[in-house]
């Protein structure tokens, strides 16, 4: 039997059918932006978003493609500052579409084509740097409602 991949420090969400990667330090609001973004899909800004998994997410390959998955020992709780844990609706899986990165250090006002782009275990992704105490909530938005 193969062993689950580690997890590593992120977040993740599904929007739809596919799922929102959000990496960046402890403090940099991965538990914010998730729920920003579970909260736009209960108003139909969005379609609707469901929590996979946060502050720690594992990650695989399968046919050519990423998979963020729920930690078992978390499934279902999201950290909402001056609240605490606190329990909401889950997928366990789904496959990772886009890539948020807060506080990158890349982060620019009219990034390049490269900057926009990430490749984690083989696998080619559209990313979306923040900058350090800016709102990536209007650029994730902007992300999934043009073209």
């Amino acid at each position: 039997m193969t062993p689950p991949p580690a997890s590593v420090h992120a977040s993740a969400v599904c929007v739809g059918e596919q799922a929102i990667l959000i990496r960046g330090a402890s403090g940099t609001g991965k538990s914010r932006l998730t729920l920003d973004l579970i909260l736009a899909g209960r108003t139909g800004v969005i379609a609707e978003t469901l929590l996979i998994g946060d502050d720690r997410v594992r990650l695989d390959t399968r046919d050519g493609r990423l998979f963020a998955h729920a930690v078992p020992e978390l499934e279902g709780m999201i950290e909402i500052r001056g609240l605490g844990i606190r329990r909401c609706a889950f997928v366990p899986e789904a496959a990772v579409a886009l890539v948020v990165d807060l506080a990158a250090p890349d982060a620019v006002r009219l990034p390049s084509p490269e900057r926009l782009k990430t490749l984690i275990s083989g696998v080619e992704l559209p990313r979306i740097p923040v900058a350090a105490g800016k709102n990536p909530l209007p650029l994730v938005l902007g992300f999934l409602t043009t073209n």
